[in-house]
């Protein structure tokens, strides 16, 4: 597999943009141009854009979109992806190594939250728990921490699929397996009189799995995958 996603690129610009640095000494420019979050202050002495900016505007749409298009073809986005046979032969186990370091950058870089539904989280964290809003319209105040708890979920799930070595902390002590001979009916019977044979624990087998401790984690992996598949449209920053 080979995969190359070049960085976003907006080659549009505004009509307003060039006019604003056509006239860079006006004071709706310099308005117009501050980027900063401005005072109330600020705010009351903002100068709009003149009428004839508005027109000329409309004049200039033409050339932003010719210089667009040729820097489209000059800088063309670029998505290379290449799939080789062998991806494919455990797919989930491919995709898991690259899915799992955007879910840890999104979770360090988001600047917002998805919707998540009340029941797809514990009672602590649903809408109904959190207190009540002051207005109808606003996010309660579990809103966030809802994202942040399916998120961890998916990190969860995908961590565990990349490295399986969880499983360990449910295991103790050594295997010895003998192979005994069996008749029909599973019964042992002496070497060379049998057709049949059956795996069991030998005399120095210790080995223990907390089969029940690992149903308790492996459920939760498939509910982080279920989440995934949920909330995929919510994986934006």
């Amino acid at each position: 597999m080979k995969i190359y996603i070049g960085k976003p690129r907006d080659h549009w610009i505004s009509p307003f943009t060039m006019l604003d640095y056509a006239f860079w000494w006006t004071d709706w420019s310099r308005c117009s141009r501050d980027r900063r979050i401005r005072s109330l202050e600020e705010e009351r002495n903002y100068v709009e854009h003149p009428a004839w900016v508005e027109r000329w505007s409309n004049r200039l749409e033409p050339v932003s979109k010719a210089i667009q298009w040729i820097l489209d073809r000059v800088h063309p986005a670029i998505t290379y992806v290449k799939i080789d046979r062998w991806d494919t032969w455990s797919m989930d186990h491919t995709l898991s190594p690259i899915i799992l370091p955007m879910l840890k950058q999104l979770k360090t870089t988001q600047h917002g939250a998805g919707f998540v539904d009340d029941e797809d989280v514990p009672e602590e964290l649903k809408s109904t728990s959190a207190p009540a809003k002051e207005n109808e319209w606003d996010t309660d105040a579990n809103h966030f921490a809802r994202w942040e708890y399916v998120l961890d979920e998916m990190i969860f799930a995908f961590t565990c699929k990349t490295d399986d070595s969880w499983e360990d902390a449910f295991r103790s002590g050594e295997h010895d397996m003998l192979w005994v001979p069996v008749d029909r009916d599973g019964n042992e019977v002496p070497k060379g009189e049998h057709k049949f044979s059956e795996m069991r624990r030998g005399p120095n087998d210790t080995y223990k799995c907390d089969y029940e401790g690992m149903r308790v984690v492996e459920a939760r992996i498939q509910n982080g995958f279920r989440l995934f598949g949920r909330y995929f449209q919510n994986l934006w920053d």
